[in-house]
């Protein structure tokens, strides 16, 4: 992607909503996804299909000099606040605050973390920031690659004193779990949310396409006071004995399993007072032979309280996951009409190409989702769950694992070679689980989805002049 900053629109999925979080007639762009409930949707109009084409470059903004080389995959998204953007940019992840009319830079922040940063999982500019006021102080909050929370006075990008230890919590501390504070491989690349004066933090961790070992740390959410900087609750994304859910985790395998974080952005209603937490795999994703069980809370929404963390209901998305189906981007949250009446819904799209469309004030389904037989594999130890969520409503919007219909038709000759390419393969649909390579069978599973998948982080939005 380009290093220069660049705001760019995502693909809208919902076709029956009426309101969203935000209505979007404001000027600026205050968070990641515009708004809690990240609709990403602006009122504006000046920019249009006429004079999309006459458009001219006002002012370039290069982050080359911010790091040690220049970086060539900016992803943030800049936020702008009284004209005035703020964005992430640069390999050791600085803050700039920029004139939003002239691209002026007015104030330049950075931490030199060395070796905490060298072993960092999410290294880069990472996703962007968060902006925080309550009508008279104004912070731009960030989470280094070294996993530190770091709170920026926004009019001049000093480190708030009265916040954590001089403007920074350390977030491989306080953490319900003992890890080392350089090398542990916890981070984050997303932005904090910040909802009624909460920070709430992911965690984010290597690929898991490729663990060193069946233990890792785990990804617990922690929710922390926007003024302070104090950790107000943690919620614990791998159950402890006692806790609900717990026993979703056979043979003892919630004692030792690692990551089950959230790496993706995350959602809030403010009027509900609830934050919505959208999970990962567990260690690993395409094996889980050594934690038996469905795994709550992996692969799930989970509503909490936002001032005390507390959960107030969940969805379990995939159970068992061994398909790297991560959720990866935030749900979005907007009100729906439903045969003449009005429900506050969330709109979660996935890589597998499926909108799960919940209640978010009681996570229960939109319209029947059904849980539906799934093949069972043949992997050593491996623990299959026998069924999976299928939404009924709305229909897939792409393919969904592969099957000899998906194959190169475009003469008989093609498609006869292309079965017999694919002979030595594991075909299927959606869930149909990996192959274990063997001389006399499958030698792989070929499937849709996962990293090829329907939809990755960038996410969807919603329109409401088009209710979608």
């Amino acid at each position: 992607m380009s290093r220069r900053l660049i705001l760019a629109a995502a693909l809208a999925w919902i076709s029956v909503a009426v309101q969203g979080q935000s209505d979007g007639s404001s000027s600026e762009w205050r968070s990641y996804g515009a708004d809690p409930g990240n609709t990403r949707y602006t009122a504006l109009q000046q920019i249009n299909a006429e004079n999309f084409s006459k458009l001219e470059v006002a002012w370039r903004f290069k982050t080359d000099s911010l790091g040690p080389r220049p970086e060539f995959r900016f992803q943030s998204t800049p936020l702008m606040v009284k004209g005035r953007l703020f964005s992430t940019a640069g390999t050791r992840r600085a803050v700039v605050a920029l004139d939003a009319a002239t691209g002026e830079m007015l104030w330049m922040h950075g931490e030199q973390e060395g070796a905490r940063a060298e072993a960092a999982p999410r290294q880069l500019s990472g996703r962007g920031l968060a902006y925080w006021t309550d009508g008279k102080q104004e912070r731009i909050l960030y989470v280094t690659p070294g996993y530190r929370l770091v709170a920026l006075d926004a009019r001049t990008g000093y480190p708030v004193a009265g916040f954590g230890s001089n403007g920074i919590v350390d977030l491989k501390q306080d953490f319900d779990q003992q890890i080392d504070l350089t090398t542990a491989p916890v981070g984050l690349h997303a932005t904090p949310l910040v909802a009624n004066d909460v920070v709430i933090i992911g965690a984010a961790f290597d690929t898991g396409a490729n663990p060193s070992s069946k233990t890792n740390v785990k990804g617990y959410i922690r929710g922390y006071d926007a003024r302070s900087g104090k950790r107000l609750w943690i919620f614990h994304t791998v159950p402890r004995a006692g806790e609900f859910g717990y026993d979703s985790w056979l043979e003892d395998s919630a004692s030792y399993t690692g990551n089950t974080g959230v790496w993706a952005q995350m959602s809030a209603d403010e009027e509900l007072g609830l934050a919505y937490l959208p999970t990962e795999l567990p260690t690993h994703d395409y094996y889980g032979g050594f934690r038996p069980g469905n795994n709550l809370f992996s692969e799930s929404i989970v509503a909490v309280d936002l001032r005390t963390g507390q959960r107030k209901w969940h969805y379990q998305l995939v159970h068992h996951g061994i398909w790297d189906m991560d959720i990866p981007a935030p749900p979005i949250l907007a009100d729906i009409t439903v045969n003449g009446r009005t429900i506050k819904a969330l709109a979660q799209p996935t890589k597998q190409a499926f909108l799960y469309v919940l209640n978010r004030e009681t996570g229960e389904p939109i319209w029947p989702i059904e849980e539906r037989p799934v093949p069972k594999g043949d992997t050593p130890r491996e623990w299959y769950s026998p069924t999976q969520p299928f939404p009924t409503k709305p229909p897939a919007y792409d393919g969904q694992g592969l099957t000899i219909d998906d194959l190169i038709d475009f003469t008989p000759e093609l498609r006869a070679e292309a079965e017999k390419l694919v002979s030595r393969y594991r075909l299927g649909s959606i869930f149909t689980p990996p192959a274990v390579s063997r001389a006399d069978g499958p030698i792989a599973t070929l499937t849709m989805g996962a990293q090829a998948a329907a939809t990755n982080w960038p996410g969807g939005s919603y329109d409401p002049d088009r209710s979608r």
